[in-house]
């Protein structure tokens, strides 16, 4: 995927198509300008379905597993089951008027992803956000922003934390370092309250919380914030996202994805235990 901007809300379903595609083309050495010939198209067209940007015709997916090898009934069945899924909406399509294009991908990785594992510097991650932490992080996050779109993009992030209350939702699982817990976002009465709700999200079983504590000094991730998100699909490649001032990376790469999973896999290993994180939280808020 490296870098993705798609720009019309494709789904999580179309994105991971599309890399599934990509992947098997080149595992056949195909190039994009045989495939799109092969489709009556062109190379730009391939290169949009790999990314997600477009829909996808059933016969033109038909067309493209006989090419790249595909030949296995349930295989051919198991891909071409997703075409009609993957072209239909998500529930945040209705935010799309204020969702910036690189962030809509997101957004539907997230909503299929069976497990995030997330490591966040500045902010507490938005899926653990209390309305009024958000409602500081967005409104300091826009200015010259009406009351009424910052309201949209509060309720945006709301909405998106609902994935919890699912039977089937992800396990999630975030190193906070400890500066975006002392980082009076909002004010003292605000950070307090944030505190306190990570405090209770850690007596869900699929929330885990773990702080990257001042005291362990330099560490392996201080390049910044990033998640690595693992679908139920075996599949379908773990994608890593890095988000930038006005764009983001999307990474699908075995090397990229091994890269990254060491990291977090590092930085659990020297961030505080879930026992040590309650114990630090009620510190912090007690300071505040």
């Amino acid at each position: 995927m490296t870098q993705n901007q798609p720009g019309s809300g494709p789904t999580a379903l179309r994105i991971l198509l599309g890399s599934q595609l990509r992947r098997l083309r080149e595992g056949k050495g195909v190039t994009r300008e045989e495939a799109g010939h092969l489709i009556r198209g062109s190379e730009s067209k391939i290169s949009r379905m790999e990314l997600g940007r477009v829909g996808f015709k059933e016969r033109d997916v038909a067309d493209l597993l006989t090419l790249y090898g595909v030949v296995d009934t349930q295989a051919r069945s198991a891909v071409l089951d997703l075409v009609a899924t993957a072209n239909e909406p998500g529930w945040w399509h209705r935010f799309n008027d204020i969702l910036p294009t690189w962030f809509q991908a997101y957004v539907g990785l997230e909503e299929a992803a069976a497990r995030i594992r997330t490591y966040e510097v500045q902010f507490v991650p938005g899926l653990l956000q209390t309305k009024e932490y958000a409602r500081a992080v967005v409104t300091a996050g826009s200015a010259g922003i009406g009351a009424e779109e910052i309201a949209r993009r509060v309720d945006l992030r709301l909405e998106r934390q609902r994935m919890f209350d699912r039977p089937d939702g992800p396990v999630f699982w975030a190193v906070i370092d400890e500066a975006a817990l002392r980082r009076p976002i909002g004010g003292a009465e605000v950070m307090r309250a944030q505190l306190e709700h990570l405090i209770d999200l850690m007596r869900q079983p699929n929330i885990t919380i773990q702080v990257m504590p001042f005291s362990f000094g330099g560490h392996s991730a201080e390049g910044g914030a990033f998640s690595v998100l693992r679908f139920p699909d075996h599949d379908l490649p773990d994608v890593v996202y890095v988000e930038q001032l006005a764009s983001a990376l999307y990474l699908d790469k075995r090397e990229d994805v091994d890269r990254y999973t060491e990291v977090m896999e590092r930085l659990c290993a020297v961030s505080t235990t879930p026992d040590e994180t309650i114990e630090l939280l009620r510190v912090i808020a007690e300071e505040f």
